[in-house]
């Protein structure tokens, strides 16, 4: 809402046309390198914070195994399922997503789950959350997503009202709005949640084919979930209560697992696809596109310092190996640049010889010279340029990827597609009562505390998923006692 008349520009004064919607060749393309102003907003909101994290500040990290128990080697040419049996040492990072260092591990929130799979053609990141969507589909609007849920920049907690905001005018955010409110945004602890590669990525198998795929990643504990009261409770007494629950159980031996299943859909398949594929508030139903067992990993090594090995570890969905690639999915294609521009800033620009991020089961040979921390042997006495009549590395056609076709005028085309509630409908149908009666009543005691403008806009959203929905909630809101004062500082 503007009511100054005042037009936004970047940093430069420049006028911005579009602040939501990202340049992309055609409606289902990759974006464009030439789109300043998402490359600028990204990469400033990047350094907004020191030295956290962004997001995901908070977390906890151990060390395993994966691996392969079934065959997919016609889909992907990908070393690490080479063979049934076959293991990878893998590093596991989970996190929640909003709060700052210093906050609980257990309040509702998305869970960021992020694996670091050592093969011997370097490190495969799967960048991923707990849940199999997003709250925005355009990274445009990334920013001002997380913002939202961020602290106030005057009063500098954090309020319900800020989300609710941002999503009330994000109908997109509707299927994901469910998610978090429900059951799924409370997880009991790390060990008794799910984990989503969430992006539409693709595999490329040895006769150099293509075909698009989805990672999911299935507790074998059992998916368990604190109640609104229980969570509240607890982080007053343990605030980092999940960390102490993985910590523990691997000390004890008492190691986690996660099943890997896999979801594939041709190009053929893509075309005709009733929903965006590359649309990451979507996901694919599993009658239309069933699981695929791949393998399992378990965590089974704590690590020994939590600074060196856990706040330094550094993932990034660039991180992709020989027979995985990625998708037109415009948030996909943002975090590509911008993951690995924010260790860049918040470890400097040789993190990845940090060694948790450094390849294990190969060695690092690298172009990069020189930068801050630079503590190798930097390249040794190497040319440091190239092409060269000096020795000097390779390229290796086996890592390249075949090409897709792409068409459609550069502009900032919207992703107009007018179907944010089908899948939120589906989603909300398949809830029992009893989680229903939850959802319901977390709904009410976040959005009761807003304006009646903001819960107005909300219910429109909750309406078009369902009826039911929308009355429940209103329901509840009236049932539950208004929010109370808070307490002013007394006077001297």
């Amino acid at each position: 809402m503007n009511n100054n008349n005042e037009v936004l520009t970047n940093a430069a004064g420049i006028p911005i046309e579009n602040n939501e919607v990202s340049k992309s060749v055609g409606k289902q393309g990759p974006l464009l390198l030439e789109d300043y102003t998402l490359l600028e907003k990204m990469a400033h909101f990047n350094r907004e914070r020191i030295p956290e994290r962004v997001v995901h500040a908070i977390g906890a990290g151990a060390y395993g195994t994966f691996t392969v128990t079934d065959d997919i080697t016609q889909y992907t040419k990908a070393k690490l399922f080479s063979e049934v049996g076959k293991q990878t040492e893998v590093f596991a990072r989970f996190s929640t997503v909003a709060k700052s260092k210093g906050g609980s591990d257990i309040y509702r929130d998305l869970r960021g789950f992020a694996l670091k799979f050592y093969t011997e053609d370097g490190n495969w990141d799967m960048v991923g959350n707990n849940t199999p969507i997003f709250f925005v589909r355009d990274p445009m609007k990334f920013m001002d997503f997380i913002r939202s849920q961020k602290e106030h920049p005057k009063e500098h907690w954090r309020h319900d009202r800020m989300w609710w905001d941002f999503w009330s005018l994000s109908p997109e955010s509707i299927h994901q709005v469910l998610w978090l409110m429900g059951d799924r945004g409370a997880p009991m602890g790390w060990r008794h949640m799910n984990g989503y590669g969430s992006h539409t990525f693709s595999f490329i198998n040895e006769a150099n084919e293509r075909i698009w795929v989805k990672f999911h990643f299935t507790t074998d504990q059992g998916n368990k979930f604190f109640t609104e009261e229980q969570w509240m409770q607890m982080q007053g007494v343990e605030p980092r209560w999940a960390t102490k629950d993985l910590y523990q159980a691997i000390e004890e031996g008492n190691y986690p697992s996660w099943t890997m299943h896999i979801q594939l859909m041709t190009d053929e398949q893509a075309q005709n696809f009733q929903w965006n594929p590359f649309d990451l508030t979507k996901v694919w139903p599993h009658g239309d596109f069933p699981l695929h067992k791949v393998g399992k990993f378990e965590l089974n090594r704590n690590p020994e310092n939590y600074f060196a090995e856990v706040e330094q570890a550094a993932f990034s969905p660039g991180n992709v190996v020989p027979g995985i690639s990625w998708s037109p999915d415009r948030m996909l294609q943002a975090r590509i640049m911008s993951y690995a521009d924010t260790h860049r800033y918040r470890l400097g620009v040789n993190y990845d010889t940090i060694p948790v991020n450094k390849p294990h089961a190969t060695k690092a040979n690298t172009p990069y010279r020189d930068g801050f921390m630079r503590v190798d042997d930097n390249n040794g006495g190497r040319t440091n340029y190239h092409p060269t009549h000096d020795e000097y590395p390779e390229a290796d056609k086996r890592a390249e990827d075949p090409a897709y076709h792409v068409s459609g005028m550069a502009a900032r085309i919207e992703l107009d597609e007018e179907d944010h509630y089908d899948q939120a409908r589906m989603y909300y149908d398949m809830l029992n009562a009893e989680e229903k009666a939850r959802l319901y009543h977390n709904i009410a005691g976040s959005l009761g505390k807003c304006e009646q403008q903001i819960i107005d806009d909300q219910m429109k959203l909750f309406r078009n998923v369902s009826p039911e929905l929308a009355e429940k909630v209103q329901q509840e809101m009236a049932q539950s006692e208004p929010p109370k004062p808070e307490p002013k500082p007394a006077t001297v």
